[in-house]
């Protein structure tokens, strides 16, 4: 299986995808229209024009991983770009909730505190 690890970086590819294309047109597409590297082990999201279709490309290193979702019910949301890119970069909290089919527009993030990587907390510098 693969695993979403601090460097995995999550992808959505803006508009339709025919979902008739198979590992080497995703693999085509990753590499050609959203110019980035697909055995980068980072996650790639299609949809169909109509958005009841989900693909989930990844390359886990040993081969492609090309996983499908079939909404039974209602669209999964798919994030608009900023301005003229060819994809947008999720979280990881993002990536569950479109998953989940839940409408990011609709939700807010509150803020919150992350301490940065290699900063060390105040009780280990007690103890020292």
């Amino acid at each position: 299986m693969f695993a979403l690890g601090a460097a995995t970086r999550i992808y959505v590819a803006i508009g339709a995808t025919d979902m008739r294309i198979g590992f080497d047109g995703l693999w085509g597409k990753i590499r050609d229209v959203l110019e980035c590297d697909p055995a980068s082990g980072h996650i790639f999201l299609f949809a169909n024009a109509r958005r009841n279709r989900l693909r989930l490309v990844f390359f886990d290193g040993s081969g492609l991983w090309v996983c499908s979702k079939r909404m039974e019910g209602g669209r999964l949301y798919w994030p608009a770009p900023a301005g003229n890119e060819k994809r947008v970069q999720l979280s990881r909290e993002h990536f569950a909730l479109l998953i989940g089919g839940i409408d990011l527009v609709q939700t807010r993030e509150r803020k919150w505190y992350r301490r940065p990587v290699g900063e060390e907390s105040t009780e280990s510098r007690k103890t020292a």
